[in-house]
């Protein structure tokens, strides 16, 4: 016996108090019907209806099953549509986390317009740049910068790289000397991003040449904004993604070194916990951070 189909074939048959009915209304025949009441009443070890040939009703047994089943049987079937937009169009609470300097500097201002695009979506945007569990604390895609993918249960897509530049401000070269050389960085107060994958040691590349230089400084810190800060305030030096910085170097706040080097990237990816049954909502931000950011 199916219960579940027993127990929506004994709900609408009380409603409707006819198995012919029941039976028009499921497209089963009425036979088909009377079975599954009879098997459900067997299993429970109960009579669920009074039975005559001019009409039948529910027993006072059936009565308070009727009264115990029917809330559980609609809250299932509402459980069932309400899935229903999620199979078809995009919709409902989407839950993202990102890195708080990324997406100031390059993702926030498209947020609206995803938005606008997708009406039925709801979103909450996490900014925080530690090291988050989605799938624990219940998100449903991490944007994270990484110079070398680790081994994850997570599906990775790749959004956009982040070039870096070696830069400081003016005062700050003149006072201490322009580096030449890679090498010369460790002569230098390098100002250091403390939730990279290169705090001590930042790596160029010219030709068949790579350099992996250790770097020191006195100031680490876990936010790319308090870097910047520091370089226009003529601390140090330091290696840091170029869109952070474009206006600084457009405004002559900060000048490049080492440029004639090829320096580090680190790749902005999306995480997400599965492929399988992706839900529309997370696909369309996919797609989107993908149309945005890509470089």
């Amino acid at each position: 016996m199916d219960q579940l189909s027993a127990l929506r074939l004994f709900r609408k048959t009380a409603e409707l108090g006819s198995f012919a009915e029941t039976a028009r209304a499921s497209g089963l025949t009425a036979a088909a019907v009377g079975k599954s009441i009879g098997e459900l009443e067997s299993h429970l070890k109960v009579r669920l209806f009074n039975r005559t040939t001019r009409r039948m009703s529910l027993t006072e047994a059936g009565t308070i099953y009727y009264e115990q089943i029917a809330p559980i049987i609609e809250q299932l079937e509402e459980a069932d549509r309400s899935l229903t937009p999620h199979n078809n169009q995009p919709s409902g609470l989407l839950r993202v986390t990102a890195p708080l300097t990324m997406t100031i500097v390059s993702l926030s201002r498209f947020i609206p317009e995803f938005l606008e695009r997708y009406p039925e979506i709801t979103l909450e945007l996490n900014l925080d740049d530690r090291q988050i569990d989605i799938v624990r604390e219940g998100y449903d895609i991490a944007v994270k910068g990484s110079d070398s993918l680790k081994n994850s249960s997570l599906i990775s897509r790749r959004l956009s790289t982040l070039h870096h530049v070696v830069c400081a401000s003016p005062s700050y070269f003149e006072k201490h000397g322009k580096p030449k050389e890679p090498a010369d960085l460790r002569h230098h107060n390098c100002i250091r991003y403390s939730l990279s994958g290169h705090v001590h040691e930042w790596e160029f590349r010219k030709g068949e040449r790579t350099e992996r230089i250790p770097v020191t400084g006195r100031y680490i810190v876990s936010s790319s904004f308090a870097v910047r800060d520091a370089l226009c305030a003529g601390f140090g030096l330091s290696l840091i993604p170029l869109s952070y910085v474009q206006n600084d170097l457009a405004e002559g706040r900060l000048v490049t070194a080492l440029d004639d080097w090829q320096q580090m990237t680190t790749g902005i990816y999306a995480f997400y916990p599965s492929r399988q049954y992706l839900a529309p909502k997370v696909r369309v931000f996919l797609d989107f951070l993908s149309e945005k950011l890509e470089s």
